[in-house]
């Protein structure tokens, strides 16, 4: 089946095939394409244009986009979508003055959901998980990357595996998995944290391996967590299965998260809301990219991520929602390319390539997605009608998404 998009206002996003990764004074620079047309064959964009030459032959659908803009769908690099229940609680306690740390030794915070997700059977999780995924897509979001993290014993973190393998599997939408059986130590590993490591190390990583249900690794490595040497033995172990990392740094603390990450190549560290100057210079020299996660500094009343000295240090940046149940319950990455512009200081084109270009990148997905291409998946955003690209984050409070394409199919 094809379809054409006609009479579109302007076509954002227009790369070749070459353009994977923007840094520095490149985000800077969004080429788009005004009264425009695209062409969808199947799940592909085959072809785009002027409307002064629309193609000809016989199409199956059209649908006229006079007065919108088109642009590819939103890639999600960072989130924890697959999890059980809420922490309203929570909520309530930090605004009565707890902080997430003083939560967490309570037996709150990840516990909390780890206890609700081991009690959770795998139906009633993918289907808690189903309606998170079936919401965000209609909000732009056309890829997306799903952690483990809230399982925390070899079965549940499957578990969890297994529905965000399932989720990819049901909906139009690429999943990417990443194993994060590193996101918190356990109640019966007090006092024992080095036996827990070895647990995932030599019992969880083989188990995650031989079903092939994980494409990256993620530690959090932060003070009372998992420190740099824990980390570093996590990710020499997962190496072992071939697992890249993309991992939790300097959300509270700069303990060297980011120089263990350079180490071994991850290819994100994300949060970043601490960052040094040596972390800076670190970045610097690698092949690594930032991620940062503006609505969580939204929610817990942190720092935001110093997106505009990153940018201005040549280092690519992509933000993503850090969707979970603690510290940013929204998976709508509108908010969050309006915290990034507000908060952040990008300007809207930068936050654009942060949401869509580099962000699939950040998710190994930017030969497939994250702009219009020949040849790459049509995922794409058709808005409202509204007067530019830049009223998008503008206009925070509304919703200005008017159609939602994700693998060459309406949602």
């Amino acid at each position: 089946m094809n379809v054409l998009l006609t009479n579109i206002k302007e076509l954002l996003q227009i790369r070749d095939a070459s353009t994977h990764l923007l840094k520095g004074s490149e985000m800077k620079h969004l080429p788009t394409l005004k009264n425009a047309w695209l062409l969808i064959e199947d799940d592909t964009i085959v072809d785009f244009g002027s409307m002064m030459a629309q193609p000809e032959g016989n199409i199956d659908k059209t649908i006229d986009c006079s007065g919108k803009i088109v642009l590819p769908s939103w890639c999600d690099s960072h989130t924890h979508i697959v999890f059980a229940g809420n922490r309203e609680q929570e909520f309530v306690d930090r605004i009565n003055g707890l902080t997430y740390q003083e939560i967490a030794l309570k037996g709150g915070g990840i516990l909390n959901s780890a206890e609700k997700l081991q009690l959770t059977s795998e139906d009633d999780l993918f289907a808690q998980s189903a309606q998170r995924l079936e919401e965000v897509m209609k909000l732009g979001t056309g890829a997306i990357e799903i952690k483990s993290g809230y399982g925390l014993t070899t079965e549940a973190e499957l578990k969890m595996l297994r529905v965000a393998k399932r989720l990819g599997q049901t909906y139009p939408v690429t999943v990417r998995t990443t194993f994060l059986g590193a996101h918190a130590l356990p109640k019966e590993f007090t006092n024992k944290k080095d036996d827990y490591v070895d647990l995932i190390c030599n019992e969880m990583l083989p188990a995650v391996a031989s079903e092939n249900l994980a494409d990256y690794v993620d530690v959090f490595c932060e003070e009372g967590y998992f420190s740099v040497k824990d980390t570093d033995k996590i990710l020499s172990a997962a190496s072992k299965y071939g697992l890249t990392p993309k991992i939790h740094v300097n959300q509270f603390n700069s303990i060297g998260g980011v120089a263990v990450g350079v180490k071994h190549n991850a290819l994100s560290v994300d949060h970043l809301e601490i960052v040094s100057d040596d972390d800076i210079r670190e970045l610097q020299h690698s092949n690594t990219i930032a991620v940062a996660l503006p609505a969580c500094s939204f929610f817990l009343s942190i720092p935001y991520t110093p997106g505009r000295a990153l940018i201005d240090a040549g280092i690519p940046l992509a933000i993503a929602t850090d969707f979970n149940p603690g510290s940013s319950p929204t998976g709508n990455m509108n908010f969050v390319l309006a915290a990034a512009c507000i908060k952040m200081k990008l300007t809207p084109e930068e936050a654009i390539n942060a949401a869509t270009i580099n962000a699939a990148h950040a998710m190994g997905l930017s030969h497939t997605h994250g702009s219009i291409t020949k040849g790459k998946k049509a995922n794409l955003i058709i808005t409202k009608e509204i007067p530019s690209y830049g009223f998008l984050p503008y206009s925070f409070g509304s919703n200005y998404i008017e159609q939602v394409i994700c693998n060459g199919e309406l949602v």
